[in-house]
């Protein structure tokens, strides 16, 4: 698996979120309130929303149509509708950039 080269570490906001696009594929990368740095898939499992525009909240991203919320350092669904988890990529911080393995 590859790492990518996804971002610049202040390109997110504490509490945020940015889409990713690769290889035909969205993803959402994540920064919480700790400065940690996360990756899941970019569409909701509901009904494929952008995650991108939707609510961080310390470890949470919240889908901005039907308010799913899921947590992004396991994937995990907290909030239906959704019923099936976001799948999680490793992410790891070097050089002031944001690399992700997919």
């Amino acid at each position: 698996m590859p790492w990518i080269d996804a971002c610049a570490t202040d390109a997110i906001d504490a509490e945020d979120v940015i889409r990713f696009d690769h290889g035909g594929r969205t993803f959402a990368i994540y920064r919480n309130h700790e400065d940690g740095y996360f990756c899941t898939d970019g569409l909701c499992t509901h009904e494929d929303i952008h995650l991108c525009d939707g609510l961080v909240v310390e470890n949470t991203i919240e889908c901005p149509k039907h308010s799913s919320i899921f947590n992004f350092i396991t994937g995990e669904v907290e909030t239906p509708p959704a019923c099936n988890n976001l799948r999680t990529y490793a992410t790891k911080v070097e050089a002031g950039r944001v690399l992700i393995e997919i």
